[in-house]
């Protein structure tokens, strides 16, 4: 899976973009997501918030993921594709 990677709240998060866009149902991927992460909130279909790895994780319908605090590329595409292949 390929990522756009873009850097967020001063260096301090990174949002890994898919580049074929998704469309995923956040209500199915809070129930598959459950047992491993520790989901926050659903808001109203438009990002579902959790946590995980001592970050705050947001997923959002198009595929996108954005990771608080996490500075490392490599780690956020790792994350990402991780998150998505569940969701697959």
């Amino acid at each position: 899976m390929r990522f756009n990677i873009t850097r967020l709240c001063g260096g301090k998060a990174l949002m890994a973009s898919p580049a074929d866009r998704m469309d995923i149902d956040l209500d199915k991927a809070s129930e598959i997501l459950k047992d491993e992460f520790a989901i926050e909130r659903n808001e109203d279909g438009m990002m579902l918030i959790m946590r995980w790895k001592e970050m705050e994780v947001t997923l959002y319908p198009q595929g996108k993921v954005m990771f608080h605090p996490l500075s490392e590329k490599d780690a956020a595409v790792e994350y990402a594709t991780y998150i998505l292949n569940r969701l697959a």
